[in-house]
């Protein structure tokens, strides 16, 4: 453990310290491997993770296997290690990092990449997965972003691609029989590389590039190693893993409740969206399932919240059986329901009267587009009625405040689009004083835009994104629209975006730049006081990487993108059809409506969204 001096040298020193109730101690002597399981952020957003809850629960299952954990030291502890020359340690042992077996980080945004390299340095491990010996650990990524690893490929020595409750204890169960048999990392590596699905290995592909700078094939350099890596998934959700005791941060963390995965995937199809292709087929939970472990959770933590997960909650085809068995106690405990990720039009008036006991005073909804035209391009689905109608319903159950999400870049937009943002706000004031039984106190909006950022595996794969100066100049524009006092608007930094888009679509060719980042103390790129938007330009400029090429540009529908190594079961023929329905402005029907044909079932899955399709 570090020392008190040190601790007491630092902001929060209880993101350090490690020994909170529910962290699981075993004896090192007696296990057969050691995993690291890094969150490449700060504790308090790590510690709220849930996917980070539950990998760590499922490895420490096993009784040959202890799990630890890990984050990104803030700044002022990273100049501390860095000043004392002290190597960064797991939170229950205090051994050092580097000593483990395995060091696996999540990958939950492209912004966090350069504190991936600061843990491995901190850790005294080689930024290079080519440059480390049999003695350091063997460096994992998963999560969203691991569906195009390919910036950060050349620091890695495996990724798991998709769920990972069964492939991350297949892939340690496989190296702790290897060790024991004398083999070496690299037959390790190749070996799950073969026999383990969903396993990607870098290492283990060639990559030759065309004369334009555009890929020009990927190919396995070993014998047995598939072509392209098959995402995984967890096919039934009540029998999975899912952590009924919890380790209560010493700290208050960005999500302080209960959070109850409800389900995965999404039946929606909005085609900016990466989450809602990714994590198909759709799988849900039981309610019986659900409301078992949320009182589990509450009596081993006292939550006084509890939060239903999935990207679309009113999606949930049991919600109303939910939400009845978990009022039955919660009003008694005093309980709060929050019901996050509710779609303008599934939203109801009893959905409303059972988050009424949530004390903030107002909500959100999310139409993404200012247009009917434009939502229609990107297959959202809503109409202004929906939110009129959802809108009404919350002030008339006593909601002053309404928070708007749009983006605003996306394919086809026009000033009109932008200007329909403006308006739609001004029409929900309006419905405020239409609707009966309203409050006394003012309305607000407050809305919040976004830049469109293309994501790999989404039918705007192939999309350029805006220029930074054309995405300001529409940010100025929509604030010249906004001429009523009630709503106030607030919109995202367009480099931040920009950055986030190359690191999104990038290749291999990035790794330079993203070293050079290091090398000049970026960290913590995803938090505003930490961001250097002209720093980052002038890395890439004197990494010989144009930003252009990767963001602003348009590809070929033939183009091999740097993600084609990785399936994640939704076919690009399928994306290349809704591509095509964007331009001609037509909408898909959601997966219960009718099956789309996108692919994702070729993955099975208990009650997926299309039970009837071939699988």
């Amino acid at each position: 453990m570090y020392d008190s001096s040190l601790l007491r040298s630092v902001q929060k020193p209880g993101r350090y310290s490690g020994g909170e109730y529910g962290q699981i101690i075993k004896d090192k002597e007696k296990v057969k491997a050691r995993f690291a399981f890094c969150f490449p952020d700060s504790y308090e957003i790590g510690m709220s993770n849930l996917g980070m809850r539950i990998l760590y629960g499922v490895l420490n299952q096993s009784d040959d296997v202890w799990c630890e954990r890990v984050f990104a030291p803030w700044q002022d502890m990273t100049a501390k290690l860095r000043e004392k020359n002290i190597l960064l340690t797991a939170h229950e042992s205090g051994d050092n990092v580097r000593d483990f077996d395995f060091l696996g980080f999540t990958l939950q945004y492209e912004m966090c990449y350069t504190n991936i390299l600061n843990v491995l340095e901190l850790s005294g491990i080689p930024l290079k997965a080519e440059d480390r010996g049999e003695e350091f650990p063997i460096v994992i990524g998963g999560g969203p972003c691991a569906v195009n690893p390919e910036p950060i490929a050349e620091f890695f020595d495996l990724f798991n691609i998709g769920e990972g409750e069964e492939m991350l204890p297949e892939i340690v169960a496989l190296y702790i029989k290897m060790k024991e048999s004398g083999a070496t990392k690299k037959e390790f590596l190749l070996e799950a590389a073969r026999t383990i699905s969903g396993v990607y290995v870098p290492s283990l592909y060639d990559v030759e590039y065309n004369e334009d700078g555009t890929i020009k094939s990927y190919k396995p350099n070993a014998e047995g190693v598939p072509t392209s890596v098959k995402k995984r998934i967890v096919a039934d959700l009540d029998t999975m893993y899912f952590p009924e005791a919890v380790v209560m941060p010493y700290l208050e963390t960005v999500q302080d409740r209960i959070m109850l995965e409800v389900f995965r995937g999404c039946i929606r199809g909005c085609r900016f969206c990466q989450a809602g292709m990714i994590y198909r087929p759709v799988r849900e939970k039981s309610p019986e399932t659900l409301l078992r472990q949320a009182k589990c959770i509450y009596e081993a933590t006292g939550y006084e919240e509890i939060s239903l997960t999935s990207l679309s909650i009113s999606d949930y085809t049991k919600l109303p059986e939910l939400t009845d068995g978990l009022i039955e106690w919660t009003n008694e405990k005093k309980v709060n329901l929050s019901l996050p990720s509710l779609r303008i039009d599934s939203f109801t008036k009893e959905l409303m009267e059972k988050v009424a006991s949530v004390r903030a005073s107002s909500i959100t909804f999310a139409p993404e587009a200012g247009t009917q035209r434009l939502r229609d391009v990107i297959n959202k689905n809503v109409t202004e009625e929906d939110l009129m109608r959802s809108a009404s319903i919350a002030f008339g159950s006593g909601k002053e405040q309404v928070k708007l999400y749009f983006m605003n870049g996306l394919p086809t937009e026009t000033d009109e689009d932008i200007e329909g943002i403006a308006k739609l706000a001004k029409a929900t004031i309006e419905q405020f004083y239409a609707t009966p039984g309203h409050s006394r106190r003012a309305p607000g909006v407050t809305v919040s835009v976004s830049c469109f950022v293309p994501k790999p595996f989404t039918p705007f794969q192939w999309e350029a994104q805006d220029t930074v100066d054309e995405l300001v100049r529409k940010q100025q524009y929509l604030r010249t629209c906004i001429t009523d006092r009630k709503i106030k608007y607030h919109h995202h930094d367009a480099r931040v975006s920009h950055i986030e888009a190359v690191l999104a679509l990038g290749d291999r060719r990035l790794s330079k730049a993203l070293l050079l980042a290091h090398e000049r103390g970026f960290g913590f790129d995803a938090w505003d006081e930490y961001f250097d938007a002209e720093a980052w330009m002038k890395v890439f400029a004197d990494s010989g990487i144009d930003t252009a090429f990767y963001a602003n540009r348009r590809r070929a529908d033939d183009e091999v993108l740097p993600w084609d190594i990785i399936d994640v079961g939704v076919t690009k023929e399928f994306l290349l059809r809704e591509k095509k329905k964007a331009y001609e402005e037509k909408t898909t029907p959601s997966c219960r409506e009718q099956c789309s044909g996108c692919g994702a079932n070729c993955l099975g899955g208990k009650d997926t969204c299309c039970p009837n399709s071939k699988k």
